[in-house]
């Protein structure tokens, strides 16, 4: 596909501090050792793989063979690590525990096969027949003892965010069997509060992963964004390093820049049949840019930081 390349309306130019190993931007700190080249990850995001008929656009079946294509070929691209963004798995008609968990283990196996740091965000569709704790015990993310729903960690100089949005305002866990609304996600105020001192800890180029988009999104008269999403976009305003957020769940590509964070969100990787309509993609983020190369279905764009 065509590139697209978005800018912002003021470029702000790089330039060197003296007697430093640092080169800047207003609002960014990037190593110069990695400047040309600051990181490189892999990104794929609603999978929804589950042993059930097509129902509309999605394939669940197609999902193992369409992660495995691409976990096969992100080896090959010497990243620093992958981030699935929610919506791993599904569940079948009969919503059985059991086979949802099944259907779970399928598809982590797969995704286990990356040679090196591998991430999770928890999507609505990972809390249907499931517990939250249930799916957190039957995946596994690099440098945890134990998966967690919201979580950060550092790769080659940058700080990276995962939240969860599965939660009623109040801070209870969505868990849809019990009747839990997936259309008010909610980043609750413990998981708040978690997010200001993890952004008060830091101060390097930082970029938030979330399955809900974190801005107003409604698609076929349905909410698709984070209920309180403003609190969080003022949260990362006011840090200052925060360079973009990556999300998913709404299965089609959108941009948005608002007071100069990035807001991309991703195609999901289960819908049309076949792997010839796989979905998913590599980022690379270097201090002037961060480029997303699209495979298949997915699209490339390069935009100017």
């Amino acid at each position: 596909m065509d590139k697209l390349t978005i800018s912002r309306r003021n470029s702000l130019k790089l330039f060197a501090l003296t007697g430093t190993t640092l080169l800047t931007m207003p609002g960014y700190i990037f190593s110069s050792e990695k400047q040309n080249s600051i990181l490189r990850f892999g990104i794929i995001t609603d999978s929804h793989y589950a042993d059930r008929e097509p129902a509309g656009t999605r394939f669940y079946r197609d999902s193992i063979p369409k992660m495995q294509e691409a976990i096969d070929s992100l080896n090959t691209q010497n990243l620093d690590f992958i981030i699935h963004l929610g919506d791993f798995k599904d569940e079948d008609t009969g919503a059985q525990p059991a086979d949802t968990l099944d259907y779970l283990d399928k598809v982590e196996a797969v995704f286990q096969k990356f040679k090196g740091p591998k991430y999770h965000a928890l999507g609505n569709h990972d809390v249907d027949s499931i517990t939250k704790q249930q799916f957190l015990n039957h995946i596994a993310n690099t440098g945890q003892e134990k998966a967690e729903s919201y979580y950060a960690f550092t790769a080659n100089g940058m700080r990276f965010i995962v939240l969860d949005a599965n939660y009623d305002a109040d801070g209870t866990s969505h868990f849809f069997a019990n009747g839990s609304d997936w259309e008010n996600a909610n980043i609750p105020e413990k998981e708040l509060n978690w997010l200001a001192d993890q952004l008060e800890s830091w101060s390097i180029p930082t970029v938030v992963f979330c399955h809900h988009p974190l801005y107003e999104f409604y698609k076929e008269e349905a909410k698709f964004h984070v209920t309180n999403y403003e609190e969080v976009q003022k949260l990362l305003e006011a840090h200052g390093q925060v360079v973009a957020c990556f999300q998913g769940h709404v299965h089609t590509e959108d941009y948005q820049e608002f007071n100069g964070i990035q807001y991309i969100t991703q195609l999901g990787m289960v819908d049309y049949e076949g792997v010839e309509n796989n979905a998913f993609s590599i980022v690379e983020i270097t201090s002037t840019h961060i480029k997303i190369e699209g495979y298949k279905r997915a699209s490339n764009h390069t935009i100017m930081i």
